[in-house]
Formats: C-alpha cells, structure tokens, sequence
C-alpha cells in the first residue's frame, strides 16, 4: 500500500460526516457511525420515527455511504453490490440480534455523494435501496 493516499484520503469520513447532517436534517436520529461486528461494518445506523404514524413501530435505517470525488464514470451508489449489500444485510442482523431490535421495522438506505474539489457536495439519500 502507498504510503501517500493523495486527495481522497479524508474522502470517506467527510463524506460520512455530510450524510449524518442530511440525515439528521431530513429527520432522522443517528444512533451509531462505524458499526463493526464480526459479520462486517455499517456506515450508519439511525432511527426513523416518521413511520410510527403509518406502521404503528419506529424503523431502523442501516445506511451505506459511498464518497467519490467525481461520478464521470459511474454514480457512488453503484459500487454497492450484491455482495456489500449481503454483508451490511448479515452486520444489520448482528446488530439487531445484540440489541433486540424487535417491534422496529427496518430499512436499507444509500447516500451517494459526489464531494469534486471546488464545488459543493452534492448528496442523494437513496431510501429502501435494497
């Protein structure tokens, strides 16, 4: 591995720190950033209370966030594969399993921001992505 990782080296954090400000402003609670278990790693997991009114339980939104500095060759939010997807799926029922997450409904999000030097971030929340 490189030593020097250039630009992008504080892509991803930056990134996850701009989406937990989108969440939290569309509503949202952040209940945990970085969740790590022995099944993977979830980027956010927060708290929905909007679905109280429709569903009668609150939802938990396990959030995939995807950073790049240019989306010239394709959008963040297609760098979640299947395979991500399965393990951010088995790391949200590690997570559920250790903190009885029974009586909330749950939810898949991505945020895909495309963060180019000079301009402003530009932010997607991706509701129900998989």
């Amino acid at each position: 591995m490189w030593p020097f990782r250039g630009a992008s080296a504080g892509l991803g954090p930056r990134g996850e720190r701009l989406a937990m400000r989108h969440l939290r402003q569309g509503g949202l609670k952040i209940l945990a950033r970085n969740y790590r278990c022995p099944a993977g790693e979830i980027d956010l997991i927060a708290l929905d209370r909007s679905s109280r009114a429709e569903s009668g339980a609150e939802t938990l939104v396990f959030v995939e966030v995807k950073t790049r500095a240019s989306d010239r060759y394709t959008d963040p939010s297609a760098a979640v594969d299947a395979d991500k997807r399965r393990r951010v799926e088995r790391a949200a029922s590690h997570y559920l399993a250790e903190r009885g997450g029974g009586g909330f409904n749950v939810r898949f999000d991505i945020v895909s921001i495309v963060a180019a030097p000079g301009e402003r971030p530009r932010i997607e929340h991706i509701p129900q992505a998989f």
